[in-house]
């Protein structure tokens, strides 16, 4: 089997698609995006199809590594996102030809359901009591919220207030029969960090995520000191020299890589073993489309320490499509009380509705992040 071509496609809310096409007639499906920068990761997809031409697909070892080797600059988010989706589309053929799903070739299950969870309140934290209570009613009891909006490097007690105001109505609503990731989304520096984490303790969030930037990885073990709140991160690392370091440091409890930002599946299934070598949790985040999600998946269904699943169907970002629009077997995606069963399907388990996708990609959005500023003009992180 060769491989003879690579199809992109751009559709909304703000999701890039590759098709890569084999002379067996065998396809696969990957989802190589950065959210903001997805024709900038299609260009490096193509510039990188260069090594796959005529190359068997079943080599997955050797592609991954040509792929990152073979340029003397490397990693990185665009790099290293376009190598995912290449990577996950090998394992959605390989899947294909032999007639398994991907989680029988990386080993087994070692878990029959997946626990996922849904994000609530938007890019500024709101009415988070109102849309946690329709989610209980679908059977989800554990949620993701951004925690706070703007925050100056050091900012008031006003602005602390009211972050806590928001996690506190949640806790005297719900009371213990939720469980809650609170986002920092990097918008905290580390001065604030610590006592945003001080004070959110007696609310028993389940975790807090991406505390401080990744730049600014040096303070997770100090802020791990000071809190008992476990700490997770790693949508912002790429591969697993980057995991290396902040495992070797300590400080996080949960690891966060994205299967459509760090290297795909075959990066993915090591840094997830060195997690569980530190005794630390995976979480892979996915705030993406179904590709990405199916990818998750497989990794999780073989991996010990996976513990929970963002997954994006009504996340606040999907204006003009949602997480299953463009998938023809719905059903394997049901959650059931937040669980999703393992994908029945051979290779990555989604059947693309490529006539759709299709018509999306004639007028997809141009979607980018908002650039937000403090009250002084200053730019600040979103």
């Amino acid at each position: 089997m060769k491989i003879t071509k690579l199809t992109t496609y751009h559709a909304a809310p703000r999701w890039l698609f590759l098709k890569i096409e084999t002379d067996a007639g065998i396809a696969g499906w990957g989802e190589p995006v950065i959210e903001g920068r997805s024709r900038t990761v299609e260009a490096a997809v193509h510039e990188l199809g260069g090594y796959l031409a005529g190359k068997d697909p079943a080599r997955i070892n050797d592609l991954w590594q040509t792929l990152y080797r073979g340029g003397f600059y490397r990693g990185g988010p665009i790099l290293m996102s376009a190598i995912a989706g290449i990577d996950q589309a090998l394992w959605d053929i390989k899947g294909k030809t032999l007639g398994v799903p991907v989680y029988q070739l990386l080993g087994g299950l070692v878990r029959d359901r997946m626990k996922t969870y849904r994000w609530v309140g938007g890019d500024r934290p709101a009415e988070l009591v109102e849309q946690i209570r329709g989610y209980r009613a679908l059977g989800f009891d554990t949620f993701k919220f951004n925690g706070t909006e703007e925050m100056r490097l050091v900012d008031s007690p006003r602005a602390v207030d009211a972050a806590l105001a928001k996690v506190a109505a949640v806790r005297e609503a719900f009371g213990d029969s939720v469980d809650f990731g609170v986002d920092f989304h990097g918008r905290v520096g580390a001065p604030m960090a610590r006592v945003l984490l001080r004070e959110l303790e007696p609310f028993k969030p389940l975790f807090v995520e991406e505390p401080v930037l990744p730049e600014q990885a040096e303070y997770y073990p100090r802020l791990a000191e000071t809190s008992a709140i476990p700490l997770a991160a790693g949508e912002r690392m790429y591969s697993r020299f980057d995991f290396k370091r902040v495992l070797a440091a300590g400080g996080l409890s949960i690891l966060q890589p994205d299967l459509s930002h760090a290297g795909g599946i075959t990066e993915c299934m090591k840094i997830a073993a060195m997690a569980e070598a530190h005794d630390v949790a995976l979480a892979p985040h996915c705030p993406l489309g179904p590709v990405a999600l199916a990818a998750c998946l497989q990794v999780d269904f073989a991996s010990h320490n996976a513990m929970l699943q963002e997954q994006s169907i009504g996340i606040h970002y999907n204006q003009g499509a949602d997480l299953l629009d463009y998938v023809l077997n719905k059903d394997d995606f049901a959650c059931d009380n937040g669980h999703i069963r393992a994908l029945p399907g051979p290779g990555l388990g989604v059947e693309i509705d490529e006539a759709r996708l299709q018509h999306a990609h004639l007028n997809p959005p141009d979607w980018r992040n908002p650039v937000w500023r403090h009250a002084d003009g200053s730019v600040a992180e979103w």
